[in-house]
């Protein structure tokens, strides 16, 4: 189910909290070589560099809404990079440890960046399934909050790039997004919707 408007509005309130909305330009070279006004969210300003973020913020503050008599002990997610920078930033910020297990030959610079941000990191698998399968092994011997990398409080989340850039530029004819498991684009179309 899609994030309402309402919802995404809320959850716009807790990002703004933490970091400004992010700016959205038009680029002459690339308006030239297109043929065609093309405006570019800038969500690279974000404090990891990627809208993921914004998915992060939500989820702890929804976790921490919602499990008040049982408060989390710690998170274990999997990924191959922001997913896990945006729980870790998010974690961080509320004093939760967080496991993060990524796939062997994962990127160095993101394995850096989340150890920047306090994680454990857990190298395991050759690939995304077998370091999520890992993930949720850990939660259960661990006792830790698993977060998948796909999530209602996510999406709800990450949809508000869409909000901030549907609200500013709102004559738009195509917007293009890049998908990797479906948060941006579902965050898009409720937004638009």
């Amino acid at each position: 189910m899609l994030p309402l408007l309402s919802e995404l509005e809320s959850a716009a309130a807790i990002i703004y909290r933490v970091m400004p909305p992010t700016p959205q330009y038009s680029w002459a070279t690339l308006n030239q070589r297109l043929g065609a006004e093309v405006w570019v969210k800038h969500e690279n300003h974000t404090p990891v560099g990627a809208f993921k973020v914004r998915g992060g913020l939500v989820l702890m503050e929804e976790l921490n809404r919602t499990r008040v008599s049982a408060p989390i002990a710690g998170i274990v997610t999997a990924t191959r990079g922001n997913h896990g920078q945006s729980i870790a930033f998010a974690a961080r910020r509320n004093g939760v440890p967080v496991v993060v297990v990524v796939p062997e030959g994962n990127s160095v610079e993101k394995n850096e960046a989340m150890r920047s941000l306090g994680v454990e990191l857990v190298i395991h698998g050759h690939d995304f399934q077998a370091a999520s399968e890992h993930a949720q092994k850990l939660s259960e011997e661990r006792g830790l909050y698993r977060v998948p990398s796909f999530h209602p409080f996510l999406v709800r989340g990450v949809g508000t790039y869409a909000l901030e850039f549907l609200r500013a530029m709102p004559d738009l004819d195509t917007v293009y997004v890049p998908i990797g498991l479906g948060s941006g684009i579902c965050g898009m179309i409720a937004a638009r919707q």
